[in-house]
């Protein structure tokens, strides 16, 4: 039987709202076919208000009445939603929860059901993304990768993984532009400790990790050839450098991205 809405969403938070704004602004969906649920009225009222979908508060009938079930709530709160939703049957589900494998939500609901599960992070909600997406239990069917593909490309970027490997997604995407923060704060912190501005340093070092992201991504150099590029023998990078590496920035690097990856194992667990 045909659903009345293409996209359910149960949960209503920043990062169910980017979905939806990502969504909808980009005319892959008409707001008219998506409907969502959150125990908060203010969350409904604002998507409701600024993008004209259809909100309840009844976590079961979204399920029951949407061809694909978005679920966004945080993880210690599926279980109670799995026991409201699955007298429904729902039987496509997409997941944005950190650390809920897919084999919990089918046990939770039913081993009917095919599960997507995602990772996404925050620079989705200004449509540069990264999220790590598998979509292995969709396999057989082009349309449902289409829609699922197309929903998250709406944010940014989509990498295909298997569920295996999400825990190194989270510790890499997932979690790293908390990473990357820090280093531009620092790099401000120094422009500062040198005689800039703070607002001159920080237009240097965002343009700068801009810019550097910008080559990696497009240049045929490896991102060792291309620190060698910047290296004059005799210059000033290479005096940068050789204090990176001699207070081991890279494993320092290395351990924080483990120690992330453990925690997401912990939780998944």
């Amino acid at each position: 039987m045909k659903k009345r809405y293409k996209l359910g969403v149960i949960g209503c938070g920043f990062m169910a709202k980017a979905i939806i704004k990502g969504a909808v602004l980009s005319d892959f969906l008409r707001a008219k076919k998506i409907i969502v649920s959150d125990l908060s009225e203010d969350n409904l009222f604002e998507v409701e208000d600024s993008l004209g979908v259809h909100t309840v508060m009844d976590d079961r009938f979204v399920a029951e009445n949407c061809e694909y079930l978005l679920i966004a709530v945080k993880p210690q709160n599926f279980a109670e939603v799995a026991v409201e939703i699955k007298s429904a049957k729902p039987s496509k589900i997409i997941s944005v929860m950190a650390g809920v494998k897919k084999e919990r939500i089918k046990t939770a609901i039913s081993q009917d059901i095919q599960v997507c599960r995602c990772m996404p992070n925050l620079p989705c909600s200004i449509g540069s993304g990264m999220m790590g997406v598998d979509m292995t239990d969709f396999n057989r069917n082009l349309d449902d990768l289409d829609f699922i593909s197309k929903l998250f490309n709406c944010m940014g970027t989509v990498l295909s993984v298997d569920e295996g490997k999400m825990d190194a997604v989270t510790g890499i995407s997932g979690s790293g532009p908390a990473y990357v923060f820090m280093f531009i704060d620092s790099l401000i912190d120094a422009g500062v400790n040198q005689g800039l501005t703070k607002d001159e340093a920080k237009i240097l070092a965002v343009q700068t990790v801009l810019g550097g992201a910008e080559m990696v991504l497009n240049s045929k150099n490896s991102v060792p050839e291309l620190i060698k590029r910047v290296c004059s023998k005799g210059g000033t990078t290479i005096e940068a450098i050789k204090v990176l590496e001699e207070e081991n920035f890279r494993k320092t690097v290395d351990k924080a991205v483990d120690a992330c990856v453990k925690r997401s194992k912990e939780l998944s667990e």
